[in-house]
């Protein structure tokens, strides 16, 4: 799977709250998610444009786009944050860490950053050992 695939991957699993995601696919998506509003942005003439002073003022399409944009990334970025916490054994329920500030976005970011368990889980199957079941089945 090339890394384009990974990134998209939350797109097409849009609402898909079971099951687990590895690093890679959280990681690429929001990489994804932030070099493409960074560059719609930046082309459109959104307010990340001016604060940088390479436009003199905001226009309304780079400011729609980008919106527009980043609410059909939304439900898609729940999805992959749940999955990812799934995939370290831990209940959607840890991303309302999210509304502590610093002290629970530095827990969701280690949560994150930590590898998936092992084997299956209470969430289903490793998504590591996917590819290796495909060859030797």
């Amino acid at each position: 799977m090339s890394l384009i695939s990974w990134a998209l991957l939350p797109y097409r699993r849009y609402a898909q709250f079971s099951g687990r995601s590895r690093r890679l696919e959280f990681w690429l998506f929001h990489l994804f998610t932030s070099l493409t509003n960074l560059a719609l942005d930046l082309l459109l003439g959104g307010d990340f444009s001016v604060g940088l002073g390479l436009r003199a003022e905001q226009t309304m399409l780079g400011n729609v786009v980008t919106a527009i944009f980043g609410l059909g990334s939304v439900v898609p970025t729940f999805a992959v944050t749940a999955r990812r916490l799934h995939d370290t054994n831990r209940s959607q329920w840890w991303m309302a860490l999210f509304f502590v500030p610093i002290l629970g976005w530095l827990a969701l970011l280690i949560f994150e950053c930590q590898d998936g368990t092992p084997g299956p889980n209470r969430f289903g199957d490793d998504p590591k050992d996917s590819g290796l079941k495909a060859v030797f089945s």
